[in-house]
């Protein structure tokens, strides 16, 4: 049986100093704010942490780091995908060596294969690599949706534990959960629908807003794993303003402007991303103190 991912985990950000360089300071303090604030699970060098514009060097850096704070207490799961399957595979040695206890690894982009061509993509790397893949579909950025059918497929691999869904499909969604293997979890990849995606038995989020406000995101899933659904509706309401802010833009732009506000992180991005539109400021720090984070 395969070790079920669960609970809040966070899609982290990689903070920059004003040069440009990754900030290591920052990144173990935000690594350790988070542990302290309970998290369930860390998502370093993904979409969130502007992986395409890291060298694999600096996802390896940024992993062992990750790795070192966390020592052993919640699953690190680190980006390792691309659109080329071998560098994909190579991508899954490095980060797994430098002490990932997952991978994550997004569907093809720019590509576009056919159904049978992800199918493939992703059990030659769940063949080589040396810990479990979980599956992200994030049809808003790779061009192309996994079909559950195709999820459920690769669910039977012994080294694929989950999936991250990103499609905003519900009914997607609840037919994997409904088909999947008792060892399979499925992760809600859209903040705005964790709620929805708990309630008909998902297992947890790999969320963008926890960089934020980590222990009201855990605090959500807790809920409703508990079947305390007026607990976690709250929840879900009160970040519901957030969830529009951090995604008024391309992710990451208004989750590290959220973190610059509280101070966490520099507002630092690498080309092309650029900071947020200071018109959407006003309208972030309101769902920043609805959420309960001072500024």
């Amino acid at each position: 049986m395969k070790t079920l991912l669960r609970g809040a985990m966070t899609a982290l950000v990689t903070p920059f100093t004003d040069d440009g360089r990754v900030d290591d300071a920052a990144l173990v303090a935000l690594i350790d704010w988070q542990l302290s604030e309970g998290i369930n699970g860390l998502v370093p060098v993904g979409s969130t942490g502007e992986a395409v514009t890291l060298s694999l060097g600096e996802r390896e850096r940024v992993v062992r780091l990750t790795v070192e704070r966390v020592a052993g207490r919640v699953p690190v799961i680190a980006g390792a995908g691309s659109n080329d399957t071998a560098e994909a595979i190579q991508n899954s040695h490095a980060l797994a060596a430098a002490g990932a206890t997952h991978l994550l690894h997004v569907s093809p982009m720019y590509n576009k294969p056919p159904q049978r061509g992800i199918v493939a993509h992703f059990r030659a790397i769940a063949d080589a690599a040396p810990v479990p893949v979980v599956v992200y579909n994030v049809p808003g950025r790779t061009g192309s949706n996994v079909h559950p059918e195709t999820t459920l497929a690769l669910a039977e691999h012994p080294n694929i534990c989950a999936v991250k869904e990103a499609s905003g499909d519900l009914a997607q969604i609840d037919q994997i959960i409904r088909g999947r293997p008792a060892d399979f979890s499925v992760l809600s990849g859209d903040d705005g629908l964790t709620l929805a995606v708990m309630a008909a038995g998902g297992d947890g989020v790999i969320s963008v807003i926890s960089n934020a406000v980590p222990r009201a995101c855990v605090a959500l899933v807790a809920a409703a794993v508990r079947g305390d659904v007026a607990t976690s509706r709250d929840w879900h309401r009160r970040l519901a303003p957030l969830v529009v802010a951090a995604f008024a833009e391309s992710n990451p732009m208004p989750i590290k402007a959220a973190l610059a506000m509280s101070g966490r992180v520099r507002n630092v991005l690498r080309l092309p991303l650029v900071p947020m539109d200071s018109r959407l400021e006003a309208a972030l720090r309101a769902a920043l103190a609805t959420a309960g984070v001072s500024l």
